[in-house]
């Protein structure tokens, strides 16, 4: 079933904000916690710095009816600084993978900082800023 969820980043306080998310809603995370030690490098990428291996890779968060929070932590080491503009992203979670180029391509006309949907160990994944600055993430389910 196709879902949406929204996407938050931080500049290496995740897990601070998340347990704070936790304590309010009163939930549980939900899955693993990934940090970014638990992935391995991929060649040619740059090396974690070492305060960044236990930051956060990935969090889930139930919050009320059916909303999820997800989250992450952005990598000094890879150039990454969180502004008002990428620290938020809707994340689509649709049923197919025509469905995820569909709304990949409507949403991204106009728009930039677009990577298309490809094949990742986790899924189909691609990510664009609209032309009006919202950030989009999509999410379609692994090849068969």
């Amino acid at each position: 079933m196709a879902k949406t969820s929204i996407y938050l980043n931080f500049q290496g306080n995740c897990e601070e904000a998340f347990n704070f998310y936790k304590k309010a809603f009163k939930t549980e995370f939900t899955g693993r916690i990934y940090r970014m030690k638990d992935n391995p490098p991929a060649p040619g990428m740059p090396v974690l710095l070492e305060k960044e291996k236990n930051y956060i890779m990935h969090i889930v968060l139930p919050i009320v009816d059916g909303t999820v929070i997800m989250g992450s932590d952005m990598l000094e080491s890879m150039g990454h600084k969180l502004k008002i503009g990428n620290n938020t992203t809707i994340n689509m979670e649709p049923d197919t993978r025509e469905e995820t180029d569909r709304l990949f391509k409507a949403l991204s006309e106009g728009g930039s900082e677009m990577v298309a949907p490809a094949d990742m160990d986790w899924g189909y994944w691609g990510v664009c800023l609209d032309r009006y600055g919202i950030r989009w993430m999509f999410n379609g389910p692994v090849k068969k």
